[in-house]
C-alpha cells in the first residue's frame, strides 16, 4: 500500500526534543474519561494485537503514544485525516484506514473508533508491511526485525522514515512511564534491543517532482534538483563563489504563502527576480533552486542575501499553525544542520534568522517581510538541529539580559506533531509595567497578528533595565527594555523607546551577548542603520544616548567595527564610534 509523502506522523520528533524524558505524566489537565474507554484498556488492546499478529506490544504502545500521545482525541481525525492513537488514516495520498478494515474484516468506521480494532488494524499493516520488506516473506522473529515495517508506517521519505523508526526503538530503549487522558498509566520496560535496520533499506516514498524538478545534482544530497538556468544570473541571483569570496555568516527561515508547485514556478519565473537556496515542503522533502555558493534574491537586504542561505517553508505565516508541522521542522533541521556545520554557522536565533528579523537596509524599503510569522516554534526547531549534532551557540552572559522561551514555542500542541492557535510566538510591547496599560504604538493592520511593529519573537536577547510584577496582576513579569519602535502614523523611522515586555512564568531565561551602551555627538541620539558599513541613506532610525542593547555579533567593515543588536524585532547596525562601553558580565 503506498503512502502519503505529505504524512504528518513524525510526534515521534516532537517527543523526543520537547518531552526530553518519556517518565513525565502525558495526562495532567486529561480531559473526562470517555465511556468507551476502560483502565488499562491500552495496554490490553496492544497485548492482544501482539497474540493476533506478533507485533510486539512495546512497538504499539510506542507508536500510540508517539502518534496520539495515548489518546484518540475524543474522536476526531488528526490533520492528515487519521484516527485512533495509530492515526490509521484516509486521504487523497493513503488509505491505511480501509487497509486496516480490509485485513481485520471489520467495517472501517469501528477500525476508527474502538479502541482495540484500531490497535489492532495498525498490527495487521505492520504485519502486513514486514512480511513484503521481507526476503523471506515472513513475521520478524525478533523485537528489532520490526524496524523496516516501523519505518514504513510513518508514511515518510526514506530519511524521515528512518528517524521515526529510530524514535520508536529510542523509547523501547529508554523505556516509557506515560499517563493517557483516560487515566490509565502505559508503562513500557526499558529493553535492550538492536534494530535491524537493513529491514528499512528500501522503504520510503518519492514525492511527485514538481515541473522543472529531477534528481542529482544537488549541494544538500537528498534534495530534488530544481536548480534554475544560469541564464537566470544577474535578473533572479548573483554568480558568486561563496566562501571563498563572500563568507556565509547565517541562515534565513522563510515561508512560501503558496504550495511547493507554485514555489518552484515562483522560482522558475525569471521576470519575477527572486530566487532561493531551499524548499523545505511539509512532509520534509527538500528542493534545491540555486546552488549555495551563489547569492540569491531573497532576504530584501542585498548585504544579509550575499552572506546567508535562504530556506523557504511551504506554509502561510498568518496561519502556520496549520502548515508548520513535525515532518518540515525535522526535514528544514536536517538540511539546517548541514549548512551550519559547513560554513561553521552558530547555532543560535541571531544566526539562524527569520526574514522577518533582518532589517531593510533603507528606511525607504521598511519595514521588509514578516515571514515565517508567530507560530514559527523557534525552541523547538533549535533543538532539533542540535539534534543532529550541531552544538549551540555560546557566548557572553551578562547579568540584566533575557530571552523569552516560552512553553509556546518548545512543542507542538497539537497531536501528531502539529500545532495549534496556542503556539502563538511574538510577545507585545506595553508602555507601562502593566498588561492594562496601552500597546506600543502599531503600524500594522488591527488584527494583523503578523506586523511586527510592536513586539519581539522568541529566543532573541534584550537588556533590562528594570523588572516588576504585572501591575494588573495577571501573573506575569513585565520587564523594561530599550526598544526601536514606529511611533509615527506616516513614517516608518525606529525610535529607541523605553517599553515593556510581559512574561509568562518561566518564559524568561538568560540571554547572551554584549551590552551596548550607545552615545552620540554632543549628546544627541544614536544613528541605527540598516546593513554594516552603512551610509546615512541606510539610516533608520535613531535612539537616545546612554541607551542599551545586546549585539549578538559584530563585522568588520573597511576596518570599522560594526555591531549588531537586537533594535526592534529586527536586528539593526550600529558603528563601533557610536558605542561608548560595553559589558559581557
Amino acid at each position: 500500500m503506498p503512502r502519503s509523502s505529505a504524512s504528518l506522523r513524525l510526534l515521534a520528533t516532537f517527543a523526543a526534543v520537547a518531552v526530553g524524558t518519556l517518565t513525565a505524566a502525558v495526562g495532567a489537565s486529561a480531559a473526562p474519561v470517555p465511556a468507551r474507554t476502560r483502565p488499562g484498556a491500552i495496554a490490553a488492546a496492544a497485548a492482544a494485537a501482539q497474540h493476533r499478529f506478533g507485533v510486539p506490544a512495546s512497538l504499539l504502545e510506542a507508536i500510540c503514544y508517539l502518534e496520539g500521545h495515548l489518546s484518540d482525541h475524543g474522536g476526531a481525525p488528526s490533520s492528515d485525516g487519521g484516527y485512533g492513537c495509530m492515526d490509521l488514516a484516509r486521504n487523497r495520498h493513503m488509505d491505511t484506514l480501509g487497509q486496516a478494515a480490509g485485513l481485520l474484516a471489520a467495517p472501517a468506521s469501528s477500525v476508527r473508533s474502538s479502541l482495540s480494532l484500531n490497535m489492532a488494524g495498525a498490527a495487521a499493516v505492520l504485519r502486513a508491511d514486514a512480511v513484503s520488506l521481507s526476503r523471506a516473506h515472513r513475521v520478524p522473529a525478533t523485537l528489532g526485525g520490526w524496524y523496516g515495517a516501523i519505518a514504513e508506517y510513518s508514511g515518510a521519505a526514506h530519511q524521515v522514515a528512518i528517524m521515526y523508526a529510530n524514535e520508536v526503538y529510542r523509547i523501547v530503549r529508554t523505556g516509557l512511564t506515560a499517563t493517557a487522558p483516560s487515566g490509565e498509566t502505559v508503562r513500557i520496560a526499558p529493553t535492550t534491543v538492536a534494530p535491524e535496520v537493513s529491514t528499512a533499506r528500501n522503504v520510503g516514498v518519492t514525492p511527485t517532482l514538481p515541473a522543472n524538478c529531477t534528481t542529482g545534482g544537488t549541494d544538500y544530497a537528498t534534495a530534488f534538483n530544481c536548480i534554475v538556468p544560469a541564464s537566470y544570473a544577474g535578473t533572479t541571483y548573483d554568480t558568486a563563489n561563496r566562501p571563498a569570496d563572500l563568507p556565509v555568516l547565517g541562515v534565513t527561515v522563510h515561508d512560501t504563502e503558496e504550495t511547493l508547485a507554485d514555489t518552484i514556478a515562483t522560482f522558475w519565473n525569471e521576470s519575477n527576480g527572486v530566487s532561493i537556496h531551499y524548499v523545505v515542503d511539509t512532509d520534509g522533502s527538500v528542493y534545491q533552486c540555486l546552488h549555495e555558493k551563489d547569492v540569491a534574491f531573497q532576504n530584501g537586504n542585498f548585504w544579509y542575501n550575499q552572506r546567508t542561505i535562504g530556506i523557504e517553508h511551504v506554509g502561510v505565516d498568518a496561519t502556520g499553525y496549520q502548515w508548520y508541522n513535525a515532518a518540515e521542522y525535522l526535514g528544514s533541521a536536517q538540511l539546517a544542520a548541514y549548512l551550519l556545520t559547513k560554513y561553521n554557522i552558530p547555532l543560535d536565533h541571531e544566526h539562524v534568522m527569520s526574514h522577518g528579523t533582518t532589517p531593510s537596509p533603507t528606511l525607504g524599503t521598511s519595514p521588509n517581510h514578516v515571514d515565517p510569522g508567530p507560530y514559527w516554534l523557534w525552541d523547538y526547531y533549535l533543538g532539533l538541529i542540535n539534534q543532529q549534532g550541531v552544538p549551540f551557540a555560546t557566548g557572553p552572559t551578562p547579568s540584566g539580559v533575557i530571552r523569552l522561551n516560552p512553553s509556546s514555542g518548545q512543542q507542538p500542541d497539537g497531536s501528531n506533531g502539529t500545532e495549534t492557535t496556542s503556539n502563538f510566538n511574538f510577545f507585545y510591547l506595553y508602555t507601562q509595567p502593566s498588561t492594562a496599560s496601552a500597546l506600543l504604538h502599531s503600524k500594522g493592520s488591527p488584527g494583523d497578528i503578523t506586523d511586527e511593529s510592536n513586539n519581539v519573537e522568541t529566543m532573541i536577547s534584550y537588556v533590562v533595565l528594570a523588572q516588576q510584577p504585572d501591575e494588573a496582576g495577571s501573573g506575569d513579569t513585565m520587564y523594561e527594555i530599550w526598544y526601536g519602535a514606529t511611533l509615527s502614523s506616516s513614517s516608518w523611522t525606529a525610535t529607541g523607546t523605553l517599553a515593556w515586555i510581559a512574561a509568562p512564568p518561566g518564559a524568561a531565561e538568560q540571554g547572551y551577548g554584549t551590552v551596548l551602551t550607545l552615545t552620540a555627538k554632543h549628546n544627541k541620539s544614536a544613528s541605527v542603520y540598516g546593513q554594516p558599513g552603512g551610509t546615512s541613506g541606510n539610516v533608520i532610525g535613531a535612539t537616545p544616548s546612554g541607551s542599551q542593547y545586546l549585539s549578538p555579533w559584530s563585522v568588520s567593515v573597511s576596518g570599522v567595527t560594526w555591531y549588531a543588536i537586537n533594535f526592534n524585532h529586527r536586528q539593526e547596525w550600529v558603528p563601533a564610534s557610536e558605542v561608548s562601553s560595553t559589558r559581557t558580565t
